[in-house]
């Protein structure tokens, strides 16, 4: 099934949506921080990633404050963070321009890191994933929850190739910190709302 985009070395695309944010009164969405949930979530997903050998080589990340900082949290747990480019374009992007945006990636990243918003996210790795192992796809379909992690594998000889349905749904996880569960001060806003990019 990852043969669909032709011939070429193997290249991941690993989706991670930020962590857990906060809605502090008389603060803009894009500066909004992460919930203390958040702030411990954010670490076991650099830690999922390196124990399962999906560290990349590349990072583009959504200029949102809580964005911004789920990847820092994620990359301190690494020993040699990559590269990381921080792009205004990924903040409540749709699918279309994340597409725009990963496209451009240079030929010799063969691993790349996307950190950014739902419902873009969820969206776009349904619209690349041509299949799954095991329920993955059933999964994403029905949540794609705060620090949310999806990894899809592909091969192609660059990422300008990357389309609907050429891609393999390896796996998916949604990595949590210890206590989790128990904050009190991780609710949305009295409104109900998520904001342009989600939690």
């Amino acid at each position: 099934m990852i043969e669909r985009a032709g011939a070429g070395p193997l290249r991941r695309l690993v989706v991670l949506r930020h962590a857990k944010s906060a809605w502090p009164e008389g603060v803009v969405d894009h500066r909004r921080p992460l919930a203390p949930r958040g702030l411990r979530d954010a670490p076991a997903a650099g830690r999922f990633l390196a124990e399962s050998d999906a560290l990349p080589d590349l990072a583009l990340c959504s200029t949102a404050v809580r964005a911004r900082r789920t990847w820092e949290l994620a990359a301190a747990q690494w020993g040699t963070p990559p590269p990381v480019r921080y792009d205004r374009r990924l903040y409540a992007a749709d699918v279309p321009d994340l597409l725009d945006v990963v496209h451009e990636v240079p030929r010799e990243v063969e691993t790349l890191l996307l950190v950014g918003h739902n419902p873009g996210l969820q969206e776009l790795v349904l619209r690349l994933a041509g299949g799954g192992l095991d329920d993955t796809v059933e999964r994403v379909g029905v949540k794609f929850p705060t620090c949310a992690i999806a990894v899809l594998a592909w091969r192609g000889t660059g990422w300008p190739a990357l389309a609907p349905g050429a891609a393999l749904l390896t796996s998916f996880a949604v990595p949590r910190g210890k206590h989790a569960d128990s904050d009190k001060g991780d609710k949305k806003d009295k409104s109900g709302k998520h904001g342009k990019g989600g939690e």
